[in-house]
C-alpha cells in the first residue's frame, strides 16, 4: 500500500524530493493503444469520493532514476489494450497498478509492465480502476483503515476479465489463458479477484456472461492480506480454496511499506488449500520497483515469471 504520493519515492530508495506536480492532465495511453470504457454509460456503478476531475500527475520523486505518474480521482474506469508482439500465444494479462487504492501508478506499475510482457506474445491490458477509496485503504484523516461500501476495485477487476474474454476473437486471446498481475494494492486486488467466487455486481451486458476468475495470478509486494499478528489466516479475501488459479508471489524482505508477511500469509493459505503457488522472496528490493531495472537481484523477476508461465502451460515451452 502507498499511503501518500511522496512515500513511493522513499520506499524505492530513490533520491527523494517533494512529490511536486510537474504536469497534470487526464491520462491517456501511448499513441496507437486502444482505450475502451470499462462499463457502458447505462451501468449504475458506484462513484468514489473524488476531490476533482481525473488527472495524471507526474511526480518529482524518482524510481530507478525516473519520475512516475499518479492517476487520481478516477470515476470512469477504462481498459487500455496493448496487442501481443511477434507470435501471439493467446495469453492475456490484466495489469492492476498499485497506489494504496487512492491513486494509480499508471506507468511504473501499468504501461511499463505491458511493455515487458507484449514481446512474449502476450496481450496486455492496463486497468485504470476507480480511485480513491475503492478497496481497503489507509485514511490519513482518521489514521485508520477503511473499507468501501461497494467493492469498486474488485468490480472493475471482474468486469475487465469478462470484457477481455468477451472480445477474445477480436484481440486474439484464448479465453482460457486470461490472467492478472497486480502491484502493492493492485497485488491485493489480484489476490481478491482470484478468490472471489461470485460476480460482485449486477450484469450489465453480454460480456458479463463470461467467467470472472482469472486463469493465473501474479501478486507482487501486496498489502491488506495480513492482520499483523497471525499467520494462520489471510485477511480481506474470500476464502482461499483449491479453485484459486495458479499463483506467483514476489516480494522483498526489506519492503518498508507492506511487510513481507503479507506475501507469506497468502502463500501459506494457498499451500493449505492445495492451490498451485510459487513464492519468491528477496533480501533486498524495497517497494514499488515495478519493472524498472536496478542493481538488485530482484530486478530479474520478469524472467522468473516467463519461466513460471511456461511451467503452468500458459506459454509454450522454450525453444
Amino acid at each position: 500500500m502507498i499511503r501518500t504520493l511522496a512515500l513511493l519515492g522513499v520506499v524505492t530508495g530513490a533520491a527523494m524530493t517533494d512529490a511536486s506536480i510537474v504536469h497534470a492532465a487526464q491520462w491517456q495511453p501511448p499513441s496507437g493503444i486502444e482505450q475502451i470504457a470499462l462499463w457502458p454509460d447505462t451501468a449504475a456503478i458506484a462513484r468514489p469520493e473524488v476531490r476533482g476531475e481525473e488527472r495524471a500527475v507526474e511526480q518529482a520523486s524518482l524510481v530507478a532514476g525516473q519520475p512516475w505518474t499518479a492517476v487520481e480521482d478516477v470515476v470512469r474506469p477504462t481498459l487500455s489494450v496493448f496487442p501481443a508482439k511477434g507470435a501471439n500465444t493467446g495469453v492475456a494479462i490484466v495489469v492492476f497498478p498499485g497506489g494504496g487504492y487512492n491513486v494509480l501508478a499508471i506507468d511504473l506499475e501499468g504501461t511499463e509492465v505491458c511493455d515487458g510482457f507484449t514481446p512474449l506474445g502476450i496481450t496486455c491490458a492496463v486497468l485504470k480502476y476507480r480511485v480513491p477509496g475503492s478497496g481497503e485503504h489507509w485514511d490519513k484523516h482518521c489514521n485508520c483503515r477503511r473499507k468501501p461500501r461497494e467493492p469498486m476495485a474488485l468490480q472493475d477487476a471482474q468486469r475487465a476479465i469478462s470484457v477481455l474474454r468477451s472480445r477474445a476473437g477480436e484481440w486474439g486471446i484464448d479465453p482460457h489463458k486470461v490472467g492478472v498481475i497486480g502491484f502493492s494494492a493492485g497485488g491485493h486486488l489480484s489476490a481478491a479477484v482470484s478468490n472471489e467466487p461470485t460476480r460482485r455486481y449486477v450484469p450489465v451486458d453480454g460480456a458479463d456472461a463470461q467467467r470472472v476468475r482469472p486463469d493465473f495470478s501474479l501478486v507482487l509486494y501486496p498489502g491488506h492480506l495480513w492482520d499483523g499478528r497471525h499467520l494462520e489466516q489471510v485477511t480481506n479475501l474470500a476464502p482461499v480454496g483449491a479453485a484459486t488459479p495458479p499463483t506467483f508471489i514476489l516480494q522483498a524482505q526489506d519492503d518498508p511499506v507492506d511487510d513481507v508477511h503479507e506475501s507469506i500469509v497468502y502463500y501459506l493459505a494457498l499451500l493449505k488449500a492445495q492451490a498451485p503457488v510459487e513464492l519468491h522472496l528477496y533480501a533486498h528490493g524495497g517497494h514499488a520497483f515495478g519493472m524498472r531495472p536496478t542493481a538488485q537481484p530482484i530486478t530479474h523477476w520478469p524472467a522468473l515469471v516467463e519461466t513460471w508461465l511456461r511451467a503452468i502451460g500458459m506459454l509454450p515451452p522454450a525453444r
